[in-house]
């Protein structure tokens, strides 16, 4: 007996209860599951997230929405950053208190000039709370998905509580699947057979998300 044979022998034993009735294969197994685990106001989800993305190692910031431009320009400034990449959307406002050059997201930069780049600056299409998760998806104020992975410093900014979400469900029903998503939980991180963490080796080695209300 083939492989093939033992596989599809294994699929037609499992399927032997389900009754042959031209019922849609959608209907045919029950899909309740749970939408979140545990009810939570909109404040206790906020700071799920915030506890989440902080065991993932970000580095997670609370402002109200006139502050943001001042914590951004110190954010930068700690860093030492001299040239901030932006995504053509983001709102142009934030980083007028950090006075600094902009490079524009272009589709014509290489990866080199990418990686010369000290700090990126996004906003975000949704977060979810239970897993510590940023969701992209290309929109304006996000850029191409290129300029999170290259230069060693994100900045994520996240409306809350308007663009956070218990869980991954519920994300999912924001999103448009054909849009280009990138799903960031932490910052890049890798680990050898050994387990020794390395960060940096896929993305951003430092992550940094403003959680900004009152917008």
């Amino acid at each position: 007996m083939s492989g093939r044979d033992r596989i599809l022998g294994r699929v037609r034993r499992a399927l032997a209860d389900v009754a042959d009735d031209g019922t849609p294969y959608e209907r045919v197994v029950d899909r309740g599951y749970l939408r979140q685990h545990g009810e939570r106001t909109a404040g206790q989800t906020v700071d799920l997230l915030a506890e989440n993305l902080a065991d993932y190692r970000a580095l997670v910031h609370r402002c109200a929405e006139g502050e943001l431009p001042h914590l951004l320009a110190r954010l930068l400034a700690e860093r030492g950053s001299r040239r901030v990449l932006v995504p053509p959307g983001l709102p142009p406002h934030w980083l007028t208190a950090a006075a600094l050059p902009l490079v524009h997201d272009r589709a014509a930069s290489t990866p080199r000039e990418l990686d010369e780049v000290d700090s990126v600056v996004t906003g975000c299409a949704v977060a979810v709370a239970e897993t510590g998760t940023l969701v992209l998806d290309g929109s304006p104020d996000q850029g191409r998905r290129r300029i999170t992975l290259v230069p060693d410093h994100h900045i994520c900014v996240v409306r809350v509580p308007g663009q956070v979400v218990s869980s991954v469900p519920q994300a999912l029903e924001r999103l448009a699947p054909a849009r280009p998503l990138t799903w960031i939980s932490g910052p890049s991180a890798t680990s050898d057979i050994e387990l020794d963490r390395v960060e940096g080796v896929h993305g951003p080695r430092t992550l940094e998300v403003v959680l900004v209300s009152g917008g």
